[in-house]
């Protein structure tokens, strides 16, 4: 795909209820599924394959009751659990996930039983088809993650947890997100076409590599970026 990084990265605008929606999450005595163990393999992703691995940050809000996140950082601990969560899968099929942060509050300390602010991550995620060339999603998909529930959730992450562990438990959380919004759309990952047995075999056969020589490997991804080019932007 022509300039894919730099096409993945231009789909993306901040909505202007995001910081809204932040204020309020930061605000909810609630937490989002934990992310930190990844579970079984989800046979919905039929056969998808991480190639790109993009997370921007550009125009991202810093929510009230919140310290001050390196944005660096934080997009690489969502690169990291992006990369945890789905290079597990090896299909056949060429996949990028681009993610914008939109939004986030790291929560402060506060007063136990009283007062206690929850951590929370707004985050927007396109998936493109590689072979496609195009987004699968036809708008992008926001998704508001939330901290994990602990025995110590009561205290709130402020005081119990560092702002890397924070944005380290907010990545393994989206991560988990993302999974199951892809698993709620198993048509994107099943190609029955993409099968050897179901390709038109009118074409002459290949001819029989020379004696002596290794054979070309045939088990490559399906896409215009396989053979190289797939990693973290």
């Amino acid at each position: 795909m022509p300039n894919a990084a730099v096409a993945l990265r231009t789909r993306f605008s901040l909505r202007p209820l995001a910081a809204l929606a932040l204020a309020l999450a930061g605000l909810l005595a609630a937490c989002s599924t934990s992310g930190a163990e990844l579970g079984e393999m989800q046979p919905e992703l039929g056969d998808f394959r991480l190639c790109y691995n993009i997370v921007t940050t550009n125009d991202a809000v810093q929510g009230p009751l919140s310290r001050e996140a390196d944005l660096d950082v934080f997009a690489d601990r969502i690169r990291d659990q992006i990369d945890r969560r789905f290079g597990r899968y090896e299909g056949t099929r060429l996949y990028h996930i681009a993610i914008h942060l939109d939004a986030y509050v790291l929560a402060v300390p506060g007063i136990p039983l009283v007062a206690s602010p929850r951590s929370a991550l707004i985050i927007s995620t396109n998936l493109w088809d590689d072979r496609l060339g195009r987004p699968l999603n036809d708008e992008p998909e926001q998704f508001t993650v939330l901290e994990s529930a602990s025995g110590s959730s009561v205290l709130g992450s402020g005081l119990t947890q560092s702002a890397d562990q924070q944005m380290t438990q907010l990545a393994e959380n989206a991560a988990k997100r993302i999974e199951e919004w892809m698993q709620d759309n198993p048509a994107w990952f099943s190609h029955p076409e993409d099968m050897p047995e179901t390709r038109e075999t009118t074409e002459a056969a290949a001819p029989a590599e020379p004696e002596g020589q290794t054979p070309v490997s045939t088990s490559a991804p399906a896409g215009t970026t396989a053979g190289g080019g797939c990693g973290r932007r």
